[in-house]
């Protein structure tokens, strides 16, 4: 498995680089996150790879950073998502953007991602839930955050949809706590 690759950066066509290492051109699909984030062409870079063999070819998928590519193998291991669409899920949000989607389950963010459907959105928060870690960012969540999403989880717990339960929500106080949020929550969603 090729795990890094460090030379020089010899083209930039998105979503695809490519590194110059000691006379060897290494074709890169990379997320939009990273190569904004590449130097000029001409200069050094690192990238932190995975390598796809599939019967037909050997694709290199390359990122900025550590994180990047831990969160674009969690995207693999899902069904019905290969590595185009996890790239594209990582091109559309950040892992930050990625990891509130989820915690908060909003379909909202993920479907407007090219490639992403409703139901892959559905499958993507079922499947993430729990795995994504908002510490692979640079922003921690805020307790506010934690609270909302709490707010969120036993709302779809209690049977209400995700829209009624985002409403009911947007109309709490933001310095609540989880147990009144919920009461107040329910007394806001009981009204006709």
């Amino acid at each position: 498995m090729i795990g890094r690759i460090q030379g020089k950066l010899i083209e930039k066509q998105p979503p695809q680089v490519v590194v110059d290492v000691q006379g060897l051109g290494y074709e890169v699909d990379v997320p939009m996150s990273t190569f904004y984030n590449l130097p000029g062409i001409g200069e050094a870079v690192i990238l932190h790879t995975h390598l796809v063999v599939r019967e037909d070819a050997h694709l290199l998928y390359g990122f900025g950073s550590e994180a990047e590519r831990r969160v674009f193998r969690q995207l693999l291991k899902i069904s019905g998502v290969g590595p185009k669409l996890a790239l594209s899920v990582l091109s559309g949000l950040s892992i930050n953007d990625l990891a509130l989607a989820v915690a908060s389950q909003e379909t909202g963010r993920l479907v407007k991602i090219p490639g992403v459907g409703k139901k892959t959105a559905e499958r993507l928060l079922l499947e993430l839930k729990d795995k994504l870690d908002v510490s692979d960012s640079k922003s921690p969540r805020a307790p506010q955050q934690d609270a909302m999403s709490d707010i969120l989880h036993a709302l779809l717990a209690l049977g209400y949809s995700d829209r009624e339960a985002q409403a009911a929500a947007k109309s709490l106080p933001p310095d609540l706590g989880v147990a009144d949020g919920i009461r107040m929550a329910l007394k806001s969603l009981a009204k006709p």
